[in-house]
Parts: structure tokens; C-alpha cells; sequence
């Protein structure tokens, strides 16, 4: 069982007894682990310890945070949340494919690939020339099919090396002012919108379904816009992650909830520790 196999483990164990509290030595037996090399990993994954984060999971991500932070965010919403994208310390932007691409299906295109580890398990990772097109939480051919469904016309062809030099930036690089990721969507006009306006979540923060309507202009289309979110097709990079029902359940996750709880209690960790150490 590779690192993040056993925090996800021992995530969905926190889930389901957070009550109670339970001890290190708890959690620690349950993924098959001595209480030392738990601890020890679960601080090189998370950056706190696995009391810190029971902390997290029960405050941060339940309604309480949703509550706290849906009024700082209006505010942030209602100031237009725009400008340049980040992603941890990174800036991100987006190159949309014209009607014309994105009618022939990535016709011509060639698509390099590779699978890579990362915080939160095996991901496959895919790339044009004009930057990351796909990106998901695949350890198997079952993501390549996916990512042959997504882009039917184009060439798949295996290379990692181009893609590790993403991954590492998405998740190793501090210095906005040297790198940068470029992403290659396509999507509807409202699907672009919602990416975007995804982009604009900061880590350590997050948004309603409803929220997430009203920033693209389309109040009244909560239904289209949790669609559109569905339809990501860069995990994390564009963090669909963040977004949560309103009324503070974690919600689906095309990755696995737990997954999706990892994440954003990683953020929330890494948030927290950036801010003690400004």
C-alpha cells in the first residue's frame, strides 16, 4: 500500500470516529502501522500531526467553516473574485480551444502523458503544446480510455518526462515569478466560465454550488453550474474540490470524498502554516 493509500485509510477511519477522539495508537493500528512511522508520515503528507488534523476535520470542514467563510466570501464575490489565477503559490492560465478545435475533438493534436505521484495518490497527467489538458486520479489503463474519451481525435503518446515538469510545479514550486502552468480546456462557454471562476478560489477557501452561480452570472442555474463542475477535467489544478453544498455537506467528488476531504484539510494545513509563519 503505497503513503497516500494509507492516509486515505486513515482519513476515512477519522470520518467515521472523529467522536470519539480516537488515540494515535488507534488510527495507527487500523493502516497497519507502528504509532512512530504514522505519526511520521502523516506530518511529511499533511505538514501537522494527526491531532492537528482531527481538528481540521471536525471544525474546519463542517458547516461551522462553511458558515464563517460564506460571509467573507460574499464580500470577495460580490468585489468580482478575478485577476490573476493561483493555485498554492502558482499562477495558472487558461488557453481555451476555438469552436473549431473544439468541434473536431483535438483533431491533429498530439497529446503526451505519464502517471505520476503525488499528495493525493497516482495521477495520470496529460499535456498539448499549449499546456495541461487532462488531469486525473488514475493508476490504470481505465484513465487512459478517459482521456482517450475526452480528446478522441487526438494522439496519445506516452511521455512522462514532459509531464513531470508540470506535476512539479503544480505541486513542489513556490516561485510564482518563474513558473507558471498553462491549462488547454475545452468545454461550453459556461463550463469555461465556471473553470475560471474555480481558479479564483484561493486553497484554504471554499464555495457554494449556489456561490459558484452567481459568480458567473447565472444565479439561477445552480443545476448547469454543478454540471460544469462534474465535467473537470483537470483534477486539483482547477479545484472542483472546493466546492461544497451549501449546507455544509462535503458533497460527491468524482475522485472519492475522502480524496476530496484530503485535499482540502491539506490546503487548509498548508493555509495555516504559511499564515503562522507570516
Amino acid at each position: 500500500m503505497n503513503d497516500y493509500l494509507k492516509i486515505e485509510k486513515a482519513i476515512q477511519y477519522l470520518e467515521m470516529n472523529y467522536v470519539h477522539q480516537p488515540a494515535l495508537a488507534d488510527v495507527a493500528a487500523h493502516v497497519g502501522l507502528s504509532d512512530y512511522h504514522f505519526q511520521r508520515l502523516f506530518k511529511r503528507w499533511a505538514g501537522i500531526s494527526p491531532k492537528r488534523f482531527v481538528q481540521y476535520l471536525t471544525a474546519q470542514l463542517t458547516g461551522q467553516l462553511l458558515r464563517d467563510q460564506f460571509d467573507v466570501l460574499d464580500v470577495a464575490l460580490d468585489a468580482g473574485l478575478s485577476g490573476p489565477s493561483r493555485l498554492h503559490d502558482l499562477m495558472v492560465n487558461v488557453y481555451a480551444m476555438t469552436p473549431k478545435e473544439y468541434r473536431d475533438l483535438g483533431d491533429s493534436l498530439i497529446i503526451e502523458y505519464g502517471w505520476h505521484t503525488t499528495p493525493f495518490g497516482t495521477c495520470l497527467a496529460a499535456a498539448t503544446d499549449k499546456g495541461l489538458c487532462w488531469m486525473s486520479f488514475h493508476d490504470d489503463e481505465d484513465g487512459l480510455a478517459a482521456l482517450g474519451d475526452q480528446w478522441a481525435a487526438a494522439n496519445l503518446v506516452k511521455n512522462p518526462a514532459k509531464t513531470t515538469e508540470l506535476i512539479n510545479r503544480i505541486f513542489e514550486t513556490n516561485d510564482v515569478t518563474d513558473n507558471s502552468v498553462m491549462l488547454h480546456i475545452k468545454g461550453t462557454n459556461l463550463q469555461i466560465r465556471v473553470w475560471e471562476a474555480l481558479l479564483g478560489i484561493a486553497p484554504g477557501e471554499i464555495v457554494s454550488y449556489s456561490q459558484l452561480a452567481k459568480l458567473v452570472n447565472r444565479p439561477n442555474a445552480v443545476r448547469a453550474v454543478a454540471s460544469a463542475v462534474g465535467r473537470n477535467a483537470i483534477s486539483y489544478v482547477i479545484p472542483c474540490h472546493r466546492v461544497l453544498r451549501k449546507c455544509g455537506n462535503i458533497g460527491g467528488y468524482r475522485w472519492g470524498t475522502s480524496r476530496k476531504r484530503a485535499m482540502l484539510t491539506w490546503e487548509c494545513a498548508k493555509t495555516s502554516a504559511n499564515s503562522s509563519v507570516n
